[in-house]
């Protein structure tokens, strides 16, 4: 597994102990691995609603109510987040 060596400013330092010492984490790697993960979901539900952007611009007018439609992206970024919590 790569190391890494970063620095960390006063307050985030500080920050990363509370958490491990909160007993949520074992260690402040695993503090920051679990950021990563969260940024990654975040970033592919965005690319996610970005893509439906597009198509929905693309595919013309449509029939469905804005319910329809919010309900079809809560369904795709679901999957879309567990396909990325699978590959991890």
């Amino acid at each position: 597994m790569p190391r890494k060596s970063i620095t960390f400013t006063h307050a985030h330092d500080k920050w990363l102990k509370a958490q491990v010492a909160s007993g949520q984490y074992r260690s402040e790697s695993e503090v920051i691995s679990d950021l990563i993960r969260e940024r990654q979901n975040r970033n592919t539900g965005i690319e996610a609603i970005r893509l439906a952007l597009i198509e929905g611009e693309k595919s013309g007018l449509s029939q469905r109510t804005p319910e329809d439609i919010r309900k079809e992206m809560q369904e795709r970024l679901q999957k879309d987040v567990s396909q990325v919590q699978d590959q991890n």
